[in-house]
């Protein structure tokens, strides 16, 4: 069967994919292991991501690695998922610089155990004048979270009199959200067959195509990228207007 690879247009390749990785407890309960199992297996599936996505020249990919939600799992499977992190991102740092790939993090990052933040602003320092892909890890993250947050800012800057509330725009809030400076995902996977959001990104992805697959996360490998990013290429973004006016 011919690769999905060699289907893509490489011009139109988009320059911001998000993926929910979804699936890895019910990966485990299908392979009679723990839930803990399942998120290791998932890791390998970060890593192929990462370089497919880096093969066909995407700038940034986002990753919902844990929501603020996933505090309240068993302290067990948060404990193990943290551990995880921290293993992770120990093991994965020189393929990540041979790879050209920087580093980045959203979310409430200061909420992550001690460990966790320091292993990852070590390598997101080591990686940072590296000029190929940007990962992005989502952590402790939750889109009403951000949004709360930059209402927050906002509104100490305009009682500061630093803001003025009638120039408050879409850019203006933009700015004081955790992706500042990143482009909206033009488009979001989500894995595992379940349709919805999970509060990930909710301002950024009010234009974004979303595509859902049924594999489950672990399972998920580059092949499956480019899969997404085919189906993304054969679709039409309006953006709100006619089909007439995109054409013209």
């Amino acid at each position: 069967m011919e690769s999905f690879r060699n289907r893509l247009d490489t011009k139109k390749v988009p320059k911001h994919v998000a993926i929910i990785m979804d699936g890895n407890g019910r990966w485990a309960e299908q392979h009679g292991s723990s839930r803990i199992m399942g998120h290791e297996h998932g890791v390998e599936s970060v890593r192929s991501a990462v370089e497919g996505a880096g093969e066909i020249g995407i700038r940034h990919l986002t990753l919902y690695a844990f929501s603020t939600e996933n505090w309240e799992r068993p302290k067990a499977e948060v404990d193990a998922l943290m551990s995880l992190f921290v293993q992770a991102i120990e093991n994965e740092t020189d393929k990540l610089m041979k790879n050209n790939v920087r580093l980045s993090a959203i979310g409430n990052i200061a909420a992550m155990p001690a460990d966790v933040k320091a292993n990852l602003d070590r390598c997101i320092d080591r990686l940072k004048e590296n000029t190929g892909l940007n990962l992005i890890l989502a952590l402790s993250y939750s889109g009403q979270w951000d949004i709360i947050n930059a209402v927050k800012q906002i509104a100490a800057e305009a009682a500061n009199q630093q803001l003025d509330p009638e120039k408050i725009n879409n850019e203006v809030f933009r700015k004081h959200l955790s992706t500042s400076g990143i482009p909206d995902p033009e488009l979001l996977i989500r894995t595992s067959g379940e349709y919805r959001i999970s509060n990930f990104l909710l301002w950024e992805i009010a234009y974004t195509e979303l595509y859902f697959m049924p594999k489950l996360w672990p399972d998920f490998r580059k092949e499956d990228l480019f899969e997404a990013v085919v189906d993304y290429q054969n679709r039409e973004r309006r953006f709100g207007k006619t089909r007439e006016q995109i054409t013209n």
